[in-house]
């Protein structure tokens, strides 16, 4: 049976930040009821509780990488799984309390990772402000609203929904940045594959042997699984300890990518399923140009050959 389509949808808050404009391009939530969560373990704790159903929340950023905290609640608590991406083009703006002047801001409210990604802009314009770390864009503005801070890096929807006012508008160091959040939900089958799938895994390697993390490499390249992406985070045990999370191209449903699964239970510590979903469109493709392909082509000649061996093992030779 399929996971039940959301309604309840909880997002990184408070209103008006990026998670919320991009939970909003999802037709289910934008029609259904949106929850702010004051940060991602909050949402995640609300999806396992069963308070939502479904949590969208920041997993990567193109400037300022992964953020850690949502890979740390992915791999702890009780599982949940990834069941769509969204990947949404990223504008800073610097707001501030009616009357404020750019020169007079000696503090900033913002996240570390939209600080991360207007570092020089900050830097060069408000050489004496300090910035503060807050837990979301939405927050920055919020705080500021409240007189927290003289002013805030947040969306710019986050603008108008706490009242203040422009200083400064695309800020970020790199104008074509994006930001890739993921929707979470509680496990159940994953959704159909489409052709052009990603699954999401978290695998623990065995520290005290040689080899471990070539041991997991191999069990993808001998089945020509593509690895999109593998990062590194501490488990929290001890010093020099770590998951590797990584992102392969293709589908659970897949018989190669089932059969990487099977050899990485078997050479892992521990593997942690996060999800098989749909490849979200980015960069968009060109209007009237051509659709990009199938991740995964093989599959057919992986089944030729897993039928082969199954007749030699019955005696058909040839």
């Amino acid at each position: 049976m399929p996971v039940h389509a959301p309604t309840r949808f909880a997002y990184l808050g408070p209103e008006g930040t990026f998670a919320e404009q991009a939970l909003r391009t999802i037709t289910a939530a934008e029609q259904g009821v949106r929850v702010p969560a004051r940060s991602v373990g909050e949402a995640l704790d609300a999806v396992r509780a069963g308070t939502v159903d479904a949590a969208l929340v920041p997993l990567e950023n193109s400037i300022g990488g992964a953020v850690g905290v949502t890979f740390d609640e992915l791999t702890g608590g009780d599982p949940l799984m990834i069941t769509r991406e969204v990947v949404l083009p990223v504008e800073f703006v610097l707001a501030a309390r009616t009357g404020m002047l750019l020169e007079r801001v000696r503090s900033v409210g913002a996240h570390p990772q939209a600080s991360t990604q207007c570092r020089g802009w900050l830097r060069r314009q408000l050489p004496d402000a300090t910035v503060v770390d807050v837990l979301s864009n939405g927050a920055a503005a919020a705080g500021t609203a409240a007189g927290e801070f003289d002013a805030a890096v947040c969306a710019p929807i986050g603008v108008a929904s706490h009242g203040l006012t422009l200083l400064a508008d695309k800020i970020a160091d790199h104008t074509d940045a994006v930001t890739r959040f993921v929707l979470v939900q509680r496990p159940g089958p994953p959704p159909p594959p489409t052709g052009d799938d990603i699954t999401t895994l978290a695998v623990f390697i065995a520290h005290d042997r040689v080899g471990a993390l070539l041991a997991v490499l191999m069990e993808l390249a001998v089945r020509q699984v593509n690895l999109t992406r593998i990062e590194s985070r501490p488990t929290g045990e001890a010093l020099g300890r770590y998951a590797f999370f990584l992102d392969c191209a293709g589908h659970v449903a897949d018989d190669r990518l089932g059969e990487a699964l099977r050899g990485l239970h078997r050479v892992c510590a521990d593997v942690r399923f996060l999800g098989s979903y749909a490849r979200h469109d980015w960069p968009p493709a060109a209007p009237g140009g051509p659709t990009p392909g199938p991740t995964t082509q093989r599959d057919d000649d992986y089944a030729t050959a897993a039928a082969w061996l199954t007749r030699i093992r019955a005696g058909e030779l040839g």
